[in-house]
């Protein structure tokens, strides 16, 4: 854990009925604009829902490296469609992971199978999500940190609406504690929008008046309101466009189907844009009979554009990010040398697991440090991976076993402390010392011969308490959070 610290936005040395007074302001402010992550999973009911977890004031964040993720976003964008539409690449980075991990070879099986068989569609949509954290070497100055990236999200990256509308949230305490004239260094936030806009732009291109926008969503939709944004800004910025709602069960019982020219029909409407806010973990394909696999298939065999394609989740794996940190394989995606060395900037130290001479020293590596390393999955959602002692434990328990190589292994990151104050509901509001995870969101549609559209789409940030291994909100880890920008 690092010891460096961020100082507060503003002093958050309130006394109980301060603090009283603003809290409930707040929580009655997010409640009343729709600040709402998700329903009680313990009691849950169609007709409740919760305010979203936040901290009551912004936090820090350097202005400089703030930019930077901002800049870098369309170079991640571009660079995550050239993989989603190398099969060499990819073919060759999940080899040994679809021997070991059944369900990425499950997903590989479908790209593949739809490969053999001919897209029917050219057009991807890339709604990308780059999640980044400030990094230094141990008491180095606040000044020596910079953005390390954590991971890149290709399929289900939410908070286009939490991230804007926390910026609001907080927009709203800073006046209330009369701090109004910092307001602008809280940066704009066009995510919603951007993201919206970017299903727009792919439903026009499909040019079919008439069709439809389908959300993939879960059978049960805890994160209710970050999805149900987004389907009221396409109706505003559009509203001769329909948006429906299906789970991955109902497509496969018979919801669904392909005609003769392979367009997806869904309850009589032509299907569009497809954007998955599903599909993105084994648990949300749970049927023994197999049916959400078969509409995975069908919609990928469909003239529908995607969200993201088979392909584009292909290319949001760990075993990718880790495969392109090695030296000379980012070359192989881009010939332009400063392109590699953007990106490589933000790289952290990432290695292969795999049963080999190179992934037996990465693992033994880990087992004598076990604090400095993160163990990961291929896995997306949050509350899959691995930290601290039980790093070296696992790695123990897997020596030897071909499963070793489903995981990767990357560096700790560890960003300066800063004291805010948690905000949940059911609880009394906590000081406690926080880290950060900013995720830039991007825009990309293009096919394998050209890009048509590349846009940085916004922002969110995400903060967690310093003892928690996992930031997510959705998982009742994390807490919703904005960028207060600030020079050091």
């Amino acid at each position: 854990m690092s010891t460096i610290r961020l100082e507060p936005c503003v002093s958050i040395d309130f006394d109980s009925s301060t603090l009283d007074e603003i809290v409930t302001k707040a929580k009655d402010w997010a409640l009343m604009h729709g600040v709402c992550v998700m329903r009680s999973r313990q009691n849950f009911s169609p007709d409740s829902i919760n305010f979203a977890p936040f901290v009551l004031v912004p936090s820090a964040f350097p202005k400089k490296e703030f930019e930077k993720a901002i800049e870098l976003q369309t170079l991640v964008n571009e660079m995550i469609h050239r993989i989603a539409n190398n099969y060499e690449f990819l073919k060759s980075t999940l080899a040994i992971t679809n021997t070991v991990d059944p369900f990425t070879a499950q997903l590989f099986k479908i790209y593949t199978t739809v490969q053999e068989e001919g897209v029917s569609q050219a057009i991807d949509l890339g709604l990308i999500r780059n999640d980044v954290m400030l990094g230094a070497e141990p008491e180095m100055p606040l000044s020596s940190f910079k953005l390390r990236q954590v991971e890149v999200n290709t399929i289900a990256a939410g908070f286009g609406w939490l991230g804007p509308s926390s910026g609001r949230l907080h927009r709203f305490v800073m006046q209330e504690l009369s701090h109004g004239d910092k307001l602008q260094q809280i940066p704009e936030n066009n995510a919603l929008e951007a993201l919206c806009g970017g299903m727009l732009k792919a439903w026009e291109i499909y040019n079919q008046p008439q069709a439809v926008i389908l959300f993939i969503i879960e059978e049960t939709t805890y994160i209710f309101c970050d999805q149900i944004f987004h389907e009221f800004e396409i109706r505003k910025q559009n509203p001769n466009v329909r948006v429906i709602r299906r789970n991955l069960t109902q497509l496969g019982r018979g919801g669904a189907s392909l005609d003769a020219e392979k367009k997806l029909i869904v309850d009589g409407h032509e299907v569009a844009v497809i954007y998955f806010r599903c599909g993105y973990a084994p648990d949300q394909y749970m049927s023994a009979d197999g049916c959400e696999w078969d509409a995975r298939l069908m919609m990928e065999r469909s003239k529908a554009i995607k969200c993201p394609s088979i392909s584009y989740h292909l290319a949001g794996t760990k075993k990718v990010q880790q495969v392109l940190a090695d030296p000379g394989n980012l070359e192989r995606i881009f010939d332009d040398p400063d392109k590699v060395a953007r990106l490589r900037d933000v790289f952290t130290g990432l290695y292969s697991l795999d049963l080999d001479e190179e992934g037996d020293r990465a693992a033994e590596m880990a087992i004598q440090n076990p604090d400095k390393y993160v163990l990961k999955p291929q896995r997306e959602g949050g509350g899959n991976n691995v930290y601290g002692e039980e790093v070296g434990e696992v790695l123990k328990q897997l020596k030897g076993n071909p499963e070793r190589a489903s995981y990767i292994l990357m560096d700790v990151i560890k960003p300066p402390l800063l004291q805010n104050w948690m905000v949940r509901p059911s609880t009394q509001p906590m000081r406690v010392d926080t880290l950060s995870e900013l995720g830039i969101f991007g825009v990309i549609i293009g096919t394998a011969k050209e890009i048509l559209h590349n846009s940085v789409g916004g922002h969110m940030l995400r903060t967690k308490i310093h003892t928690a291994n996992e930031g997510g909100v959705a998982a009742g880890i994390g807490a919703l959070d904005s960028p207060f920008l600030v020079d050091l």
